[in-house]
C-alpha cells in the first residue's frame, strides 16, 4: 500500500474513532427529559475488593447527601439521585455544559453472595461505600 493511501486510511480511522467517541458521549451525558421522564445518567465507578467486602467510590460532583439514594435489590446494587445545579449560577447563561445534571441512576450487578452496606460516606463529589458479604458460598471460610 502506497504511504499516500496509507495517511488517508489512518486519517479516515481516527475521524470516525472521534465520531463514535463523541456519540458515546452525548448518549452518557444525554439530558434528562429528552428521551422520557425516566432518562437519567450513570456515574462512574471504581470498584474493588477485599476478603468479604466489596469498596464502591462513585463520582457524585455536586449531589447532596437529601439527593441520595443507595440500597441493595437482590443481587443489585443501587445508586440513585438528583444532581441539581447549585442557587448561585441561576440566571447565569450556559457557556460550557459537561458536569451531568438532573436524575442519575447506577445499577450495579453484585458478585455471588449476600451484602449489607457497612459505611456509607459522601465527601468532596465522591459517594464512598463499603458492602460486607454476610454468608459464604459452599465450600467458602466465611
Amino acid at each position: 500500500m502506497p504511504s499516500r493511501d496509507l495517511e488517508r486510511w489512518m486519517w479516515a480511522e481516527a475521524c470516525a474513532l472521534l465520531d463514535q467517541a463523541e456519540r458515546l458521549q452525548r448518549q452518557f451525558f444525554d439530558p434528562p427529559g429528552r428521551r422520557g421522564p425516566t432518562r437519567a445518567w450513570q456515574p462512574p465507578v471504581d470498584i474493588y475488593s477485599t476478603g468479604n467486602e466489596l469498596v464502591i467510590m462513585a463520582a457524585l460532583p455536586g449531589v447532596t447527601s437529601e439527593r441520595l439514594e443507595v440500597g441493595i435489590d437482590g443481587a443489585t446494587l443501587v445508586i440513585a439521585g438528583e444532581r441539581r445545579p447549585p442557587e448561585a449560577l441561576r440566571g447565569h447563561h450556559v457557556q460550557r455544559l459537561e458536569i451531568p445534571r438532573g436524575r442519575f441512576e447506577r445499577r450495579l450487578r453484585l458478585p455471588a453472595g449476600v451484602y449489607q452496606i457497612a459505611h456509607l460516606e459522601l465527601a468532596h463529589g465522591c459517594l464512598l461505600l463499603v458492602l460486607h458479604r454476610i454468608d459464604s458460598l459452599p465450600g467458602e471460610q466465611p
